[in-house]
């Protein structure tokens, strides 16, 4: 049960065990976010100053191959690098360091400088998840690796810094905060119910339906009851899967239906190139089972009410708790008539 329409509340994010804070009277308020310039501007199918296109020249002097279909390389100026670094360093408990070893690399989606996961063909999406599939196994496979993200910011608000189609793929020897915290607490509810907090979350959604987008044969697509971004959404397989390598030739195009109808929705949104940070969550890659983790995918747009303005985290949020005046069930109404 919901508290009041209009009352303020906060709502536990059980992947994470983090609060958030929802004000839905705040909407009401004459100030509405800051307004920015709207993304309006057309690419060409080939622009021959990108450094992502087939056949163009990178940063370090090396020359793209004329590639037709996705198309993998490592960062020319990666996070981490590969090398065997220095021992771990505690000069007190309060002052600690240690060595970060870690692969970033770039996928392209496709040669089309023009085109968005929203607009390419499923056989596209499908080439460019078996391109995640692929890199997840070539990269988890490195003893140093115990982690691999697949992610994708979209939009120069996102911090993109070319609009070609294309994603980045990090192997890092540590696990990460965000999936940690998920991990934890995937594995504290498996071990005080015998089991999966995903699967329970997704058919508890499907029951109630107020936040559901849409689901097909293989995935469903919620406004998650906790989510901190507007129009934040989480994608979650039916059958209960550990990371990328278990999805099959028909989950495959199952979940490109999914990816294609989603980010095509969110462009209808406002109609513009709807800007968004999107990854996958999956188990580590360090040798160890890992029961309790279920695959998913996050996708978090800051766009707020219109296509020129934008939700900050500031203030309380970063002091305090995140807050959002949406609520994650308004949010579901609107992108439910979007993305058909």
């Amino acid at each position: 049960m919901l508290p009041a329409r209009d009352s303020s509340h906060r709502r536990l994010n059980v992947l994470t065990d983090e609060w958030v804070l929802v004000s839905p009277h705040r909407v009401q308020r004459p100030w509405q976010g800051q307004v920015e310039p709207a993304p309006h501007e057309r690419q060409p199918a080939y622009d021959p100053s990108c450094y992502l296109c087939p056949g163009n020249a990178r940063a370090r002097g090396e020359r793209n191959p004329s590639y037709s279909s996705t198309f993998v390389f490592d960062n020319d100026y990666p996070a981490l690098r590969p090398e065997p670094l220095d021992a771990a360093r505690a000069d007190s408990p309060l002052i600690v360091a240690e060595g970060e070893r870690g692969i970033c690399r770039v996928g392209c989606f496709s040669p089309r400088h023009d085109l968005t996961l929203g607009g390419m063909e499923q056989a596209e999406i499908v080439a460019v998840i078996e391109m995640w599939r692929q890199q997840f196994a070539d990269l988890g496979a490195r003893d140093f690796i115990n982690y691999v993200q697949v992610f994708e910011n979209r939009g120069a608000m996102m911090g993109a810094s070319n609009p070609h189609p294309h994603c980045q793929m990090w192997g890092t020897s540590s696990l990460p905060n965000e999936p940690a915290k998920e991990q934890k607490a995937q594995r504290d509810y498996l071990q005080s119910h015998q089991r999966c907090l995903l699967c329970e979350y997704m058919y508890l959604e499907q029951s109630c339906g107020h936040r559901v987008i849409f689901k097909n044969e293989g995935f469903l697509v919620v406004v998650p009851f906790w989510a901190v971004w507007p129009f934040e959404t989480l994608i979650l397989p039916w059958q209960h899967m550990a990371d990328l390598s278990g999805i099959s030739g028909g989950q495959s195009r199952q979940l490109a239906d999914v990816l294609q109808k989603l980010t095509a929705g969110y462009d209808r949104l406002f109609n513009i190139p709807f800007p968004y940070s999107m990854g996958f969550h999956q188990q580590p890659t360090d040798g160890q089972a890992h029961p309790e983790w279920h695959l998913h995918a996050h996708f978090l747009p800051p766009l707020l009410r219109s296509a020129n303005i934008r939700k900050f985290m500031v203030g309380f949020e970063l002091l305090g708790t995140p807050q959002r005046d949406i609520t994650p069930e308004a949010a579901a109404d609107r992108l439910r008539e979007l993305c058909r």
